[in-house]
């Protein structure tokens, strides 16, 4: 508990969700805002956990494209409409999507209300449900409209996992693998030599899987417990992510976030190498890594190298018109500590970078 906030992480706790919620946030009514694809799944025993008389599911089309204020804002209208009000808790139940859009809605609906977070991708477990980030897309970048609003609890059920499509499960084991890299070089080993049987067909049932989420989500959550705000510290989870937003945007979000990340390691290592910031041979290890997970490790050949650059400066990360980056100075340890663990670097640096890992 490095977070003001309970995480659980057990096999099995999907049928333990209501006792959890009712308790970390109690209320009189519950709003159920799960991802309609999940919701095939689960939602069934999932509202079965909560009064029947009192709780309402609102469903969410899959995709990143439904991450916008229009959802947000459609999504907010409905809870007035069926007569929600400050009584209210909303249960996210959803991959990284639900996660921000369920989780910007509890933070602004009614001046703000409970969330709970119930990820149901591996990403969402490691990454998007933990920290308070939330948020929505715009046309000019992701997460450009949001709120820090953090859950009440996070519910993390491994046994989720074994209905996720294998491209969307290893996207997942990006965030992770970028959480060895940055804090913790024995947890990045460990994921490495686990990841043979990690990205196989059966992934979602290794053995190892619960431990090796709790300790990436005790890597972040110790992150964010020093840094909430993001002013410093935190910026260090952003490693990969410069890149691999530019990479999504240009791709017009069709790509796996997870996959974008991927590549967008493997970039920032080789940038970090090039500046004199990084150990030599850290990208090569980082490209072994997201190879073995089943990653793509390379630029798309149908994105223009430039265009990519140029939309490093949209994101929310670039200051006084410069692109910054949060780069690791070696496997468990990153770059620039006294100057708020981000760079700016070059164009041409960056585009570079890109080159040397172009399909």
């Amino acid at each position: 508990r490095d977070v003001n906030y309970p995480v659980y992480v057990q096999r099995g706790l999907r049928t333990r969700v209501g006792l959890i919620a009712s308790s970390a946030a109690p209320a009189h009514r519950y709003a159920i805002i799960a991802d309609a694809t999940v919701a095939l799944h689960h939602s069934e025993q999932l509202c079965a956990e909560f009064p029947i008389d009192r709780t309402r599911l609102f469903t969410v089309p899959p995709g990143e494209v439904e991450k916008t204020r229009e959802r947000w804002s459609s999504l907010t209208d409905e809870l007035i409409a069926n007569g929600f009000g400050r009584d209210t808790a909303i249960i996210a139940i959803g991959g990284g999507v639900v996660c921000d859009l369920a989780g910007f809605v509890a933070a602004t609906f009614m001046r703000g209300v409970p969330v709970v977070q119930v990820p149901t991708t591996l990403l969402a477990m490691v990454d998007a449900s933990i920290g308070g980030k939330t948020g929505v897309d715009t046309v000019h970048g992701k997460n450009l409209v949001g709120a820090f609003h953090n859950p009440s609890a996070v519910i993390v059920d491994p046994d989720l996992l074994q209905t996720l499509p294998l491209p969307v499960f290893r996207s997942g084991l990006a965030e992770m693998i970028k959480h060895g890299v940055l804090a913790d070089a024995d947890y990045f080993d460990r994921m490495v030599s686990a990841l043979p049987e990690l990205a196989g067909n059966t992934g979602a049932q290794t053995a190892a899987l619960p431990e090796l989420i709790a300790d990436s989500i005790r890597i972040k959550a110790a992150v964010v417990a020093a840094d909430e705000r993001e002013s410093g510290l935190r910026q260090t989870l952003n490693f990969g992510h410069t890149i691999a937003h530019a990479i999504e945007k240009n791709a017009g979000y069709e790509m796996l976030h997870g996959d974008a990340v991927a590549i967008g390691m493997v970039v920032e290592a080789e940038i970090a190498e090039r500046m004199n910031l990084c150990k030599s041979g850290t990208t090569l290890r980082i490209k072994v890594a997201v190879t073995r997970a089943g990653l793509p490790s390379a630029v798309p050949v149908n994105l223009a190298i430039d265009a990519i650059v140029a939309a490093t400066f949209g994101d929310k990360k670039a200051r006084a018109g410069s692109a910054r980056y949060a780069l690791p100075a070696r496997i468990g340890a990153m770059a620039a500590p006294d100057h708020g663990w981000s760079v700016a670097v070059p164009d041409h640096i960056a585009t570079a970078a890109l080159q040397a890992h172009r399909v």
